[in-house]
């Protein structure tokens, strides 16, 4: 199974809470806490390394708090992703770093994996933050001749 961290998951709520009020200049760790429920130590966490990452730009003072570093439409969850956990890769012998897989040079999955690979991370290049503010528009992604739609979940 492909997952992500929950930090990440929390990093993507929270920067889409950012781009969901652009009225406010500035959001303060406590108030996009409360606005997301994601505990004040793990929001502040998480906006600590979003800035640290060039995604949000934080103020100190009276007035201060983090404020997205670029438009909502010019942001990717990609990108989050990526300041989270670093590069998109599904297996070993997709990261950038060559040699992780001992199995990378006589492999006979390897170009399919990769094909997949980019699939996936142009799928999430394709999602920006202004999206994330009001839902995806289905189909979600074309590979090859097919198209993938989003599913529905089922609240219990």
């Amino acid at each position: 199974m492909i997952r992500m961290t929950k930090m990440t998951d929390y990093a993507i709520i929270l920067m889409t809470e950012c781009a969901r009020h652009p009225e406010r200049l500035t959001h303060t760790a406590r108030d996009l806490a409360e606005g997301s429920q994601i505990p004040l130590p793990t929001v502040g966490k998480i906006l600590k390394l979003l800035a640290k990452k060039g995604l949000l730009l934080s103020q100190r003072g009276v007035k201060g708090g983090y404020r997205l570093s670029r438009r909502p439409a010019s942001i990717t969850v990609a990108e989050i992703i990526i300041a989270m956990e670093g590069p998109i890769a599904l297996t070993e012998c997709n990261t950038e770093i060559p040699g992780k897989c001992e199995l990378e040079r006589r492999c006979s999955v390897h170009s399919n994996w990769q094909r997949i690979n980019d699939a996936v991370r142009g799928a999430l290049e394709m999602i920006t933050l202004e999206e994330m503010t009001r839902g995806l528009p289905a189909p979600l992604v074309t590979i090859g001749s097919h198209r993938y739609t989003l599913k529905q979940p089922h609240c219990m």
